[in-house]
């Protein structure tokens, strides 16, 4: 991910980037924005698309939805031994309190709260590997796309 040229890939995986990202996409403007722009993305292009409410509120007409989710105590797992890798200065449990707090938040927002679609297809992988979940979301999307 660029931004000004610059690449912040990394800088937008933090705790604190997560916890801003909650926050600020609770501002309609913002929100607004950009759901133009993702509608727009893929008007124009075959892509897939993720998001906390891509496929209830951005994409409600998707051919293929899936809500992808996991125990808190997975995701903290796999966010913490990132930010360990990184170099990071973190313990498991703040991650946990973080995450926890962020879908907090997200499920109570009042403009697109986290929630799966009434169609979406549920995928919890919370004991998966990275290459398991890949190959489950992949295989989800063959088994499910219209012919």
């Amino acid at each position: 991910m660029f931004l000004n040229d610059e690449d912040v890939s990394d800088a937008i995986r933090t705790p604190e980037a997560s916890l801003a990202a909650s926050a600020v996409s609770a501002v309609p403007a913002v929100r607004a924005y950009l759901f133009d722009l993702q509608k727009q993305l893929a008007h124009e292009n075959d892509c897939i698309m993720d998001g906390r409410d891509i496929g209830t509120v951005v994409l409600p007409d998707a051919q293929v939805k899936i809500f992808l989710t996991a125990s808190p105590e997975a995701r903290a797992q796999r966010r913490y031994e990132e930010l360990i890798g990184k170099g990071m200065d973190v313990t498991f449990e703040d991650v946990l309190a973080d995450m926890k707090q962020r879908d907090y938040n997200d499920s109570h927002r009042a403009i697109a709260p986290l929630k799966p679609a009434d169609d979406a297809i549920l995928l919890d992988t919370s004991g998966n590997t990275l290459e398991q979940s890949v190959a489950l979301v992949t295989q989800t999307i063959r088994d499910n796309m219209p012919r």
